[in-house]
Order: C-alpha cells, then sequence, then structure tokens
C-alpha cells in the first residue's frame, strides 16, 4: 500500500535516534521544512544513488531551509557506516519497528521486479514549517529524486 498521506495532512510525529545516537523530533525542526525520506536498505544500489543525490543537493537544500532526514529500519551502526562510507551530511534515523514507517504509509506491501513482498516503500515526505505535509512523493524512483525535491522546494518558496 502506498500512503494515504497527503499534501496539507498534519505530519505524524516522531522522535528516532540517528547514527550517533542522537534523538531526533519532528518538533526539534518547527519553522523549517524537513525533507523525510524512507529507504529500503543501507549500501544497496538505489538507496545510495538516492543518498549520495540528497548529498550532492543538500548544501542547496540547506540554503532554501530545509532538512533532510533518511529513514530505515537498519540498525544505528549500519547507518553510521553508510554515513561515513558516502559522506552522508544528514541524519539516517533508525526505525527498526517500523513505527513511524507505518504512519506515513511508507512500510507495507511492495512490488520490486515483479515480486512482492512487505517492507519499505522508498517515499519521501515534505514537511512544511507549519507542520503540514507541503508534497508526497510515493513511490519514488531514486535516481533523479533529489533534484525534484529541490526543484519543488524552490517552487514552494516563490
Amino acid at each position: 500500500m502506498v500512503t494515504s498521506l497527503k499534501a496539507g495532512d498534519a505530519a505524524p510525529s516522531f522522535a528516532l535516534q540517528d547514527q550517533d545516537g542522537v534523538t531526533r523530533r519532528l518538533e526539534d525542526f518547527s519553522g523549517k521544512n524537513v525533507v523525510l525520506y524512507f529507504y529500503p536498505r543501507d549500501e544497496t544500489p538505489g538507496c545510495t544513488t538516492e543518498a549520495c543525490q540528497f548529498r550532492d543537493e543538500h548544501s542547496v537544500l540547506e540554503e532554501l531551509g530545509a532538512i533532510v532526514l533518511g529513514v530505515s529500519r537498519d540498525d544505528q551502526a549500519s547507518h553510521k557506516a553508510f554515513a561515513d562510507h558516502w559522506e552522508l551530511p544528514f541524519p539516517l534515523l533508525v526505525d527498526s519497528d517500523t513505527e513511524i514507517s507505518n504512519a506515513y504509509g511508507a512500510w507495507g506491501e511492495r512490488e520490486i521486479r515483479g515480486e512482492k513482498s512487505i517492507g519499505m516503500i522508498r517515499s519521501t515526505f515534505l514537511i512544511g514549517p507549519d507542520g503540514n505535509l507541503a508534497h508526497v512523493w510515493a513511490p519514488v524512483t531514486a535516481d533523479g529524486h533529489a533534484e525534484e525535491v529541490r526543484r519543488t522546494i524552490e517552487e514552494l518558496a516563490k
């Protein structure tokens, strides 16, 4: 199932630890745009492409007042190794029990190369400064997605 959340809905709150053990809460970013992207697994081809493209867009996103947060079920050590390996300048959040992924509709049935399974549905939520969803991308194609997110934030800023 792809998320039922849509632009204008209140973003589900979260409190998750990042790769350094710091608890990150949605409320911590009040007044900023938050790019909350859900991805299946550290160090896999699509996830690496997406993360590295968010890395490459990071300084522009910051200039636009946006915070980038990645979310997967991987543990803190896996996130730390992934972030260090690819020099990711943003937090990767651990959602081991999929509570937040479920709240956003990013966990459920997905199809990859014709095979159906239960897992993380690659999706991204742009949370506006007011705590409501400004844009939802679900499902997402990894390559080129970070640029699409940047362009959307630029459009919304006009």
